[in-house]
């Protein structure tokens, strides 16, 4: 991505980097300021039961009701409230009268004073805690009664701890705690770094708009090319196809969602390499080519390239029917050749008589054919008729047209008639092998329309039949399949179901036949269709 000078944006991976940061930076202040409160009111809970243990002890010592009784309480409770403040971290243990006359302070000036707080539950026989603001400042205090022998309340005991130095506490755990959690976030922050230097590597450095930008050509591209595509992914060998574009679902004729291998045609679920083969799929013939993915770790899936050779498959079928009449063409301008030497050199002889019949024998015989073809198929046909039958004859094998065959007027197109019959017959001569026969018959039937096609040959087997017709399959190998060979029953096939017919095939004698359905009644063969 070209960024303008002098301005810095920052990729997927830092953005994802600085977002974990900063939440890691909130979750550690927001972390350490509620285990700073959580301290606070456990200290707190904590300092509540102290005070009040050490002023309910104190409290029922009998040398504090006996102090109490005596002319000069202070000068015998005041050494026991300062060691016990000293050994329990009180800040202050104040022992009065019940009139709120102090007896011991912390502050020795303020011994004969007032108590400031709250008594009149201890006065009622209760001890409780509170919060209080008093000469020392706020403090947790507890206050307590003191009761004679006859359980009067003779006095009181009130135990406290400055919030000052409950703060003291809590923040002298602080430092602990900040260093504890500036490690941890530390630590994550090393981790997340780690993660933004992978997801930099995974993302290419990108920004986001780069990202986007980078989805939105590639989703553009796959869309526009004319091209099928299907990319399968090596991480989930038996999930659904990764990439699957627009031309691909028209050309394999897929439905919309996922794409797994069970959904594209039998030759095509495979993921060996394929170079510009040739295979039958959504009823048209399309040209393959399959190559391995790979990227710096590997190899990472496999991409299915298909292109449509539907339409040119049926001009190359024309174009073979014009090839294989001029082999015949030219295979009976040599023969007439031969036969022309033939005659010249009997004329010479004087062998007049012998030269007319051999000349007259040879043209009625081919314009015997030639006749009946004119007659019983369209001009496209008869040339590729007359071809097909010179070319069998090279390799020993007769080729005749059925008495009572009609197949002009069909319902087939002229190009679908080349199709269907020159493959049907070149699998016939084929089949027949030498000094066999094949015979072509057709025309309007009981059941509508059809051509049949009978060889000398042993047949095929309706498994074998069914195989046949799947891509790439042929009698001539032992091994079943044969490369570049294999689509001539597919696309005899092909015809047969856009038509809405069917192809079959039988045995004694062996025959391949394709039935059309009947014309609507009162509608003649070859009208448009």
């Amino acid at each position: 991505m070209v960024l303008r000078p002098g301005r810095w944006r920052p990729t997927v991976s830092m953005r994802v980097f600085l977002a974990q940061f900063a939440l890691l930076l909130v979750v550690a202040t927001l972390g350490t300021a509620l285990v700073v409160w959580h301290d606070r009111r456990s200290t707190d809970d904590a300092a509540r039961a102290r005070t009040t243990a050490v002023a309910v002890a104190l409290a029922r010592a009998p040398s504090t009701v006996a102090a109490l009784a005596a002319q000069d309480p202070t000068a015998q409770l005041l050494p026991v409230t300062d060691s016990v403040s000293h050994a329990t971290g009180m800040d202050f243990i104040v022992v009065m009268a019940p009139d709120r006359t102090r007896y011991t302070h912390a502050e020795r000036d303020r011994i004969g004073g007032r108590f400031t707080g709250n008594i009149d539950e201890a006065l009622r026989g209760r001890t409780f805690t509170e919060t209080y603001a008093g000469t020392l400042g706020p403090s947790i205090r507890a206050v307590t009664p003191v009761r004679d022998g006859t359980g009067k309340v003779v006095g009181l005991v009130s135990a406290g701890v400055t919030r000052e130095h409950l703060s003291d506490q809590v923040w002298a755990a602080v430092p602990s705690l900040v260093a504890v959690v500036g490690a941890g976030l530390l630590v994550a922050a090393g981790v997340s770094l780690l993660l933004e230097r992978r997801l930099r590597r995974q993302t290419l450095g990108l920004t986001p708009s780069g990202l986007r930008q980078l989805y939105e050509h590639h989703d553009a591209v796959l869309h526009a090319l004319a091209e099928g595509i299907v990319v399968f992914d090596d991480a989930s060998p038996n999930g659904p196809a990764a990439v699957v574009n627009d031309e691909a679902r028209r050309l394999l004729s897929l439905p919309e969602g996922p794409i797994h291998r069970g959904d594209l045609p039998d030759s095509l679920r495979g993921d060996d390499d394929l170079l510009d083969e040739l295979h039958m799929g959504g009823g048209r013939v399309l040209v393959a080519n399959r190559q391995p993915v790979s990227g710096p770790t590997g190899r990472l899936g496999t991409v299915l390239t298909l292109r449509d050779r539907t339409e040119l498959q049926d001009v190359l079928g024309e174009l073979d029917a014009v090839r294989s009449l001029a082999n015949a063409l030219s295979a009976q301008a040599h023969e007439h050749a031969n036969r022309l030497h033939t005659v010249v050199t009997m004329i010479e002889l004087g062998r007049r008589n012998e030269a007319v019949e051999l000349a007259t024998a040879q043209h009625s015989t081919s314009q015997e054919l030639v006749d009946r073809l004119a007659s019983a198929v369209d001009p496209a046909l008869t040339a590729l008729l007359v071809a097909k039958v010179s070319e069998a004859a090279a390799v020993g094998v007769e080729v005749t047209l059925a008495d009572g065959a009609d197949l002009a007027g069909g319902p087939l197109t002229s190009a679908e008639m080349l199709t269907v019959l020159g493959n049907l017959v070149d699998n016939a001569i084929d089949a027949a092998g030498p000094d066999g026969w094949v015979e072509v018959d057709g025309g309007p039937s009981r059941d509508g329309w059809s051509i049949q096609v009978v060889d000398s040959g042993a047949g095929m087997s309706g498994e074998e039949f069914d195989r046949a017709l799947a891509r790439g399959f042929s009698t001539k190998d032992s091994s079943g399949r044969v490369h570049g060979r294999g689509l001539g029953l597919d696309l005899v096939a092909q015809v047969a179901r856009r038509r809405g017919g069917r192809l079959t095939s039988h045995r004694d004698p062996s025959t391949v036949e394709l039935v059309l359905p009947q014309r609507p009644e009162g509608v003649p063969w070859g009208s448009a269709s």
